[in-house]
């Protein structure tokens, strides 16, 4: 396994769409090993293959200890929605922000092997797997940065993780980019 660098906001391929992986074999195992070294590296809860500068569609998801290799992921079934601060690896601190994600949402994927996998995911993992998909699509989180509406009522605007809306879904998973609700306090959103 290698540390690969990572690429910073600016450079072209984070804003290219990423084409599927239809080889299952030694080289994507190493590609996955290195992304899951390189995030560990940087203290990232998520990486994703353009971010080492390949264009496949390979992501990894770090979740309350669990590392998760998704291949060709394939977001369905969203419900609810989460407003909440994101970091990333490849862009400046500075520009963390809310975005607003589902937060329920079925990925199907395939692993190194090829073998199908379904995952049901909520709150902050949804989260990371969206911010992941996002750059498999050329997409970086700051393209989505939420906006106040301009007749928000506090009730709606949910600033801190026990903010609520009436229904009951809970509306802000964070306070801070990388510090959630769901154990993975300190880690950028993105890997």
């Amino acid at each position: 396994m290698a540390i690969r660098n990572v690429l910073k906001e600016g450079d072209e391929l984070l804003r290219k769409r990423s084409k599927p992986v239809t080889v299952f074999d030694e080289r994507l195992a190493i590609l996955l090993d290195d992304m899951k070294e390189t995030m560990r590296e940087e203290n990232g809860a998520g990486i994703a293959a353009p971010q080492v500068g390949v264009l496949r569609r390979a992501v990894i998801i770090d979740y309350e200890g669990e590392t998760t290799e998704l291949i060709n992921p394939v977001i369905s079934n969203e419900d609810g929605v989460v407003i909440a601060a994101e970091g990333c690896l490849s862009v400046d601190s500075k520009k963390n922000c809310n975005v607003a994600r589902p937060y329920k949402l079925t990925c199907t994927a395939q692993d190194r092997d090829g073998k199908p996998v379904v995952i049901e995911a909520e709150g902050w993992k949804a989260r990371i797997i969206c911010h992941e998909v996002d750059h498999l699509n050329g997409i970086l989180f700051i393209d989505k940065a939420y906006k106040e509406p301009p007749n928000a009522t506090p009730q709606n605007q949910g600033t801190k993780a026990s903010d609520e809306p009436p229904n009951g879904t809970p509306q802000n998973q964070g306070t801070e980019a990388g510090d959630n609700a769901d154990g993975n306090k300190g880690k950028k959103t993105d890997g």
